[in-house]
Order: C-alpha cells, then sequence, then structure tokens
C-alpha cells in the first residue's frame, strides 16, 4: 500500500483535520497536502514547548535513536556534497581555467562566472578564482565584478539538483522545487537589476573603490570551515581535486594537454604526497619539464592530487592522463549522486517518522521567525561550511516534506548569499595590492543591495516567491521538468550566451556583423515566442504537451498493475457466471468433430 495512503491516528483516534475541534493538520494526516499556508492557525510558544520537550522516557529513546540516525545521514549528505563538488571541479577544472580572462565583454563576464560554478559546482571555488586572478592582474576588476555576478547565479544549480530527489512524490517535488528555486528566482532578479545599473554607472566599482585603501600588503591564512574539517577526512581518502589547474591554465602557466606542466601524472619514487605533489617553487619550462629553483626535477600532479595528512586518495594514478583522471571525476560524480539520493531518502523518511502526529501549527510556529534574523543564521551556517551551497541544499528536504515553509526558505537562503561572499573576502586578504578586495567587496554588496530592493517591501518580496511557487507547479504537470530547467538555465542559455558575446571580441568585422545579425535573430525570436506564449496559444500547447506526457508515464507505469486487475476480474466473471464451463464443453465438441472426419 502506498505510504500517503496509510491512515495515522493521533492521540485523539484522528487522522484528518475534519475530524479536530481545533481543524489542525498534523503530520501523517491522509489531507496533510491539502492545506494551504493561510490555513494554517496560530500555536502558542508554551504548545511549542510542551510538544518538543514533554515526552516519556520511552519517546525520549526513540527520539535519541532518531536524532542519531539524522546526524549519520546528514553526514554523509554533506560527506556527497563536498564529493559532488570535487568531482565536478575534476571534470570541468581544465574547461573553466580556459573560460576565464580579461579579453571578454560584461554579458560573456556573467556567462562564464555561470558556466564555471556550474563546471565546479562551487561559486565559493569560483570567487576565489576571480579574487585571485584580479590580485594577480589576469582579470580586471570591471570583468572581475560581472564573473561573480554569475557566480552568484550558478550556485543555485546544486540545490535544484537535490530537489530532484523527491520525484517519487510530487507533492514534495513541488514544494521543494519551489524552495530551491527561490534561491534561482533572487538571484535572476538581482543580476537582471544591478547588471544593467552596474554596465551604466559602475556602481559596485565606484562604491567599492571608495572603501578600499590605496594600497595593502598580502596577510592571512586560509581558513576551514569545521564542517569542511569532519567532511574532508574521508573525501580526501576518496578523491582530492587540484585547485591549482585552474588558476594556471587561468592565467596562462599551464595547460592539460600531455606533455605539458600537469600530465602524465609523474611520482619521483613510491606513490606519496612527498613524492608526487610539487612544491610551490617547481615551474614547467617550455619543454614540459617541471623544474625547482635548483633545476632539479619535480613530481607532475594533474586534476586529482594528495593531501598533506591522508597522503594519496583512492583514485589517484601515478601516470595518468588527462582522460584517467576525468574518468575517475565521472565515476565519483555517479557515486556522489547515489549517495545523496540515498541520504536524502533516509533523512526525509526518519524526519517524517519523528514529526508524525505533530500539528503544522507548531510545527511553523516554531520555525516562524523574523527574516532579518534567518537572514543572519543563513549567513552564520555558511560561514561555517563555506558554501552555500551545501546550506540551501540541506535545507532543501525539510522545504520537500512541509516542515519548512518557502517565506521561511528564502530569506535562509539570502542570508547563505551573503555568508558565502566571506569566502572571497578571506581569499582576497592573502592577495597583495586593492584589487582582489574590491572585488569581493564587490560580490558582498552586490549581494547587500538586491536584498535591499527584492526582500523589505513586502510587494516585491512577492515576486521571486510566486515565481519559485510557479516552477514548483510545473512539476506537477510534468515529473521531468526540473531536468528541463537545468538543461535549459544553466547550460543551454549561458553557452549560447557567451557564444554570442564573444563574436563581438573577435576585433573582426565579420565576426561583428555576424554577431549583430545572429543577436537580432535571437531577440526575434524572444518576442515572437512571448507574444505566441500569452497571445498565439503557446503556453496552451505546451502545458498540453507536458500534461500528455505525465499522462503517458503514469499510464505505462500502471499497466501492470492493470492488467493484472483485468485478469482477476475476468476470472472472478467466469467463475461467477459460469462461462468458463460451457467454452470448455464446446471446445471438446469441436475437438470430437475434427477426431471423427479425420478417421472419416
Amino acid at each position: 500500500m502506498d505510504e500517503k495512503n496509510v491512515e495515522v491516528y493521533d492521540e485523539e483516534g484522528a487522522h484528518s483535520r475534519k475530524d479536530r475541534p481545533t481543524g489542525s493538520t498534523h503530520f501523517g494526516d491522509v489531507d496533510f497536502n491539502e492545506e494551504k499556508t493561510e490555513e494554517i492557525g496560530d500555536a502558542s510558544w508554551r504548545e511549542v514547548c510542551t510538544t518538543c520537550c514533554v515526552h516519556t522516557p520511552q519517546e525520549w529513546g526513540y527520539i535519541s535513536i532518531g536524532l542519531f540516525l539524522v546526524l549519520f545521514f546528514l553526514y554523509f549528505f554533506l560527506l556527497g556534497l563536498n564529493l559532488l563538488g570535487t568531482a565536478a571541479k575534476i571534470l570541468g577544472g581544465c574547461t573553466a581555467g580556459a573560460l576565464f580572462g580579461d579579453d571578454t565583454n560584461p554579458v560573456a563576464g556573467v556567462m562564464v562566472g555561470i558556466l564555471c560554478t556550474v563546471l565546479m559546482q562551487s561559486s565559493s571555488s569560483t570567487t576565489s578564482i576571480v579574487v585571485s586572478l584580479v590580485g594577480a592582474g589576469s582579470v580586471s576588476v570591471k570583468i572581475g565584478i560581472y564573473m561573480v555576478m554569475g557566480a552568484n547565479i550558478g550556485t543555485s544549480v546544486t540545490n535544484t539538483i537535490v530537489a530532484m530527489g523527491h520525484l517519487g512524490d510530487g507533492d514534495e517535488l513541488e514544494r521543494a522545487f519551489a524552495g530551491a528555486t527561490c534561491h534561482d528566482m533572487f538571484n535572476f532578479l538581482a543580476v537582471g537589476v544591478l547588471f544593467p545599473v552596474e554596465l551604466i554607472t559602475g556602481y559596485l566599482r565606484h562604491l567599492t573603490g571608495a572603501m578600499i585603501p590605496k594600497e595593502r600588503d598580502g596577510a592571512g591564512d586560509k581558513w576551514e570551515g569545521p564542517v569542511k574539517k569532519i567532511v574532508s577526512p574521508l573525501s580526501n581518502v576518496i578523491i582530492k581535486a587540484n585547485k591549482s589547474v585552474t588558476k594556471d591554465i587561468a592565467n596562462n602557466s599551464g595547460d592539460c594537454s600531455y606533455g605539458g606542466k600537469f600530465y602524465p601524472v609523474t611520482c619521483l619514487g613510491e606513490v606519496g604526497y612527498k613524492t608526487c605533489v610539487p612544491s610551490k617553487t617547481c615551474e614547467a619550462d617550455e619543454n614540459g619539464v617541471v623544474l625547482d629553483e635548483d633545476g632539479e626535477k619535480c613530481p607532475k600532479v594533474g586534476l586529482i592530487t594528495c593531501d598533506k595528512s591522508a597522503g594519496c586518495p583512492a583514485f589517484f594514478q601515478d601516470g595518468a592522463s588527462r582522460r584517467d583522471d576525468e574518468i575517475s571525476g565521472g565515476v565519483v560524480f555517479f557515486i556522489a549522486i547515489v549517495i545523496l539520493v540515498c541520504c536524502l531518502i533516509g533523512l526525509v523518511t526518519i524526519l517524517q517518522k519523528m514529526l508524525m502526529g505533530v500539528s503544522t501549527r507548531i510545527i511553523y510556529k516554531a520555525t516562524s521567525i523574523n527574516g532579518y534574523l534567518a537572514m543572519l543564521i543563513g549567513a552564520g551556517i555558511t560561514i561555517l561550511v563555506q558554501s552555500s551551497s551545501i546550506t540551501t541544499s540541506a535545507l532543501t528536504p525539510f522545504v520537500g516534506m512541509g516542515a519548512l515553509r518557502l517565506e521561511q526558505m528564502f530569506p535562509l537562503t539570502l542570508g547563505a548569499n551573503i555568508g558565502t561572499t566571506v569566502t572571497g573576502l578571506l581569499a582576497s586578504l592573502v592577495s597583495d595590492g586593492v584589487s582582489a578586495l574590491q572585488v569581493a567587496l564587490a560580490h558582498l554588496f552586490f549581494n547587500i543591495s538586491g536584498i535591499i530592493i527584492w526582500y523589505p517591501i513586502p510587494f516585491m518580496r512577492k515576486i521571486p516567491l510566486d515565481m519559485a511557487r510557479t516552477l514548483g507547479k510545473a512539476t506537477r504537470i510534468w515529473k521531468g521538468f526540473p531536468i528541463l530547467y537545468i538543461f535549459v538555465i544553466f547550460m543551454m542559455i549561458p553557452l549560447v550566451l557567451y557564444g554570442l558575446s564573444s563574436l563581438f571580441q573577435q576585433g573582426s568585422k565579420g565576426y561583428t556583423v555576424l554577431g549583430s545579425f545572429l543577436s537580432a535573430i535571437l531577440i526575434f525570436l524572444i518576442i515572437l515566442t512571448v507574444y505566441r506564449w500569452y497571445k498565439g496559444g503557446l503556453k496552451a500547447n505546451v502545458l498540453s504537451s507536458f500534461k500528455n506526457r505525465q499522462r503517458r508515464k503514469g499510464a505505462s507505469d500502471a499497466l501492470p498493475e492493470d492488467m493484472e486487475y483485468i485478469k482477476a476480474e475476468l476470472a472472478r466473471l467466469r467463475d461467477h457466471t459460469g462461462l468458463a464451463d460451457e467454452i470448455d464443453e464446446v471446445v471438446e465438441e469441436e475437438q470430437k468433430l475434427k477426431e471423427d472426419e479425420v478417421e472419416d
């Protein structure tokens, strides 16, 4: 029997809000998903404290076991996210490094930020690289600001992927996808407003330029959050990404070709950290031979490197080529997805069991905190884990199961956006000069400006929330919509816009004319699509197509059960009417007639 159809009774013997005098909905009710947010009543803090803290010894035992299982699944969920990001850096490290450069325009800068963050699954890594490149003079402050804008958009792809773990339940998928995409919508709207403002006025560049000193020396050290210290020891035993590859390629001080600075991987002796990882003084000569300052040969590592404490990971291979490392990255990426899905199912199942029978009034009262306080909490968590993707991805399952409202998820994601800028600020502190610090501050004030525009005024706040809810409802029409959304929004559109903008940077009139012609066609197609969507019936046709696709899939999935039901009904009908006996008699008579004809 389907779990959502199982009747769950509370201490009053009720299994629906219709059976209770208060009309409140409890987790596990048969009509749990029918309740709307505005219908949820208010609870007192006394009720919250009683539900939280007043239990029998047996109940406390069950709660302790539940909390242990939650922490167990949460640890491996974070490990899966760590492995996912590491594998993405290995798969896209060389490509991402080649995308960075100052020979670009503002549109291309934003697209580079999106694509690199999607490839590496980490806005923190992208902003740190951009800040380092600006500090080294490889990228200008102006282009660096546009790149961190793009990184803000690209970071939201991870929790959108996590939301797809709820594909098995339509109600949870709708809520989880809306919770994940409210982050997307804010980032798109913030860039949509501040990109043209920055392009016309240089608002962020001038604001941060006025705040920084004229010159400074690099000082400080890299800070690693406590969560990474907990997860990294196990992750580094499996695989560890070499972040220097992307930075060196972006700085034009190395490439991923065979015989270059990174490949083939070469260890000077038995495989280990000291024999395989080159020191900072090692540089590749024109023949690709890596030598230290004394002219001694150095080892080489590619996209996969060794850890000083854990040694060389399981997927490290002496003599590996770029293809070998990328295959290893692909395998780990698949393993990470499996870990994430399994832990997501485990987390949601345990939390649902622990919340079974608890009123939604009490849950929403407990999570109903001031929006600005929620931002501080989101920022604090993100500073600790050093990744907004981890923060939003960990919160998405709570939205999916209905324990966290979209209105509460939104300020937490805004806080996560603020928290992730700390990584860039820390990276800027170890760079000489003020340019790196200026870009890091621009990232911070970009997010603050976006929050000022889209959060304090209720009408403005409603826009990204309504957009996210609409996307959530689209999953009702077709469950494959999240996959299409990720492909179009985070891959196809950035690639098309990056390609178009690159045509204007070639210094050729032919390419400029071609870019202008293709841009005009693209604008015409966009206008035509918008017109047909609202006036030409395109919206109805697309929705009908999605519904038909989902209906066919549902019919196909239900076909085996339907066939078994039809067979059972036919057998019952034959037994009831005696039709089977009559058919058997007719068959026997026909066989006798055939036998007589043969004898004659």
